[in-house]
């Protein structure tokens, strides 16, 4: 506490208040105003942490699509099914009913 005391002195001794007041002003404008302020930054820490939850997401979808376009060419069956399952394809002597 008393170091603090200290260093508070030594500033007034070294600058008026009037050179305190305008550093203060400047430093405060510079996290309030322009680009680059507080508020923008937390902004943009927000939307950095979005975007990569968005890139994990997409990246475990890649995958799973993948696993299943892998199972799609590997056999003839996957395929049918893949078709009959997504695109309602049927065999001649079949009938296919929807069920909601």
């Amino acid at each position: 506490m008393e170091q603090l005391k200290r260093i508070g002195r030594y500033i007034l001794q070294k600058f008026s208040k009037i050179q305190l007041a305008i550093i203060v002003v400047l430093i405060i404008c510079c996290f309030v105003i322009g680009d680059s302020n507080i508020f923008s930054r937390f902004g943009y820490d927000l939307e950095i942490h979005n975007l990569k939850t968005q890139i994990e997401y997409y990246q475990e979808k890649t995958e799973t699509d993948k696993r299943k376009l892998n199972e799609l060419r590997s056999d003839k069956d996957n395929i049918e099914k893949f078709a009959r399952e997504n695109y309602l394809m049927k065999r001649e002597d079949e009938e296919v009913f929807i069920i909601e």
